[in-house]
């Protein structure tokens, strides 16, 4: 009998928090409500922004564009969902949506991998070899190597769901997860989870851990290249190009790299606090990556400030009209 033929299950149930209290419910519904939207209009003003100023058309902002793009599609593949959860009771998904979830979710933490290599590589270029930046760097060299991330991301999530989808559900349906993602499915399986796992986590490995390398590279190197920097003020100078991107790098690597290790030195957390540091990681850099691009990156403040300044000049004239 072939395994699709053995499931009993015909939708799940995400549990989000299993040990939340049911009165704390409408107040976690509108905690996320509140993130999902002020990802969404944080993710919005920085688009507005890079679309109306030419000046930002250039090879750092069309990487950050790629990072908008993902981050706003991968909030909107989990949050919606786990809002109603809490707020409605509606926490059924069905058989074949949970699998769909779970391949966005992995896809679009895969492409966020990749486009924060090509960040690494951009700042690498612009601080070692900058004389040569311009002709290496392109709008048109970054366009192909942000196609390339988002066709290679595709590979390692549709294999998890190709030979997860087929396995046999036939116990609980009920996922301990604010979303459905490959451990979560795949522990319902009535089989041997292990055959399943281990390729799997391998394959999260390579996807995570072979950019995090080059990564790494790129900012030893830069460190390198910003201590022969004769004047102090010459390094502080040099470092504070690349400091957005490397705060951005840390918040998706170090919580990432900090729940392997600590499974594999067996150290345990409860699911609920399991759960919220999966959350912490995956919901905060969406919400607060525009808020480091505007700030922190120089010429994008400029242009919010400008925007700024001229709206309020426009209403000063209205009211003096």
């Amino acid at each position: 009998m072939l395994a699709e033929n053995q499931s009993s299950i015909t939708d799940f149930f995400i549990i989000g928090f299993p040990g939340l209290l049911p009165r704390y419910y409408g107040l976690i519904a509108t905690v996320l409500c509140l993130i999902y939207v002020f990802t969404i209009l944080a993710n919005a003003i920085f688009l507005a922004i890079f679309i109306t100023d030419q000046k930002l058309h250039k090879p750092m902002y069309f990487i950050i564009l790629n990072l908008v793009v993902s981050d706003v599609l991968f909030s909107t593949t989990t949050l919606p969902k786990i809002i109603a959860r809490y707020w409605s009771q509606a926490g059924t998904i069905s058989f074949t949506a949970c699998f769909v979830q779970m391949y966005f979710v992995h896809y679009f933490g895969s492409v966020n991998s990749f486009v924060l290599l090509i960040m690494a590589i951009d700042r690498y270029v612009a601080i070692c070899n900058p004389l040569r930046y311009s002709n290496i760097i392109s709008n048109f060299l970054i366009s192909i190597l942000s196609i390339i991330s988002w066709v290679i991301a595709k590979i390692v999530p549709l294999m998890m769901v190709i030979r997860a989808y087929p396995l046999p559900y036939c116990a609980s349906n009920s996922i301990i997860h604010c979303y459905c993602d490959h451990i979560s499915i795949t522990t319902l399986a009535c089989t041997d989870r292990a055959a399943y796992a281990y390729p799997a986590f391998a394959s999260a490995m390579v996807v995570l851990l072979v950019p995090l390398a080059f990564i790494l590279f790129s900012y030893c190197s830069i460190l390198v290249a910003v201590f022969k920097i004769a004047t102090t003020q010459g390094r502080l100078k040099t470092l504070s190009t690349c400091s957005a991107q490397l705060i951005i790098i840390s918040l998706y690597y170090l919580p990432r790299c900090f729940m392997y290790m600590a499974s594999n030195v067996g150290i345990t957390f409860s699911p609920d606090l399991r759960i919220a540091i999966i959350m912490l990681y995956s919901l905060f850099p969406p919400m607060v990556n525009p808020l480091i691009y505007c700030l922190r990156t120089k010429e994008v403040k400029e242009s919010l400030f400008q925007k700024l300044k001229k709206r309020v000049d426009i209403q000063k004239a209205n009211v003096l009209t």
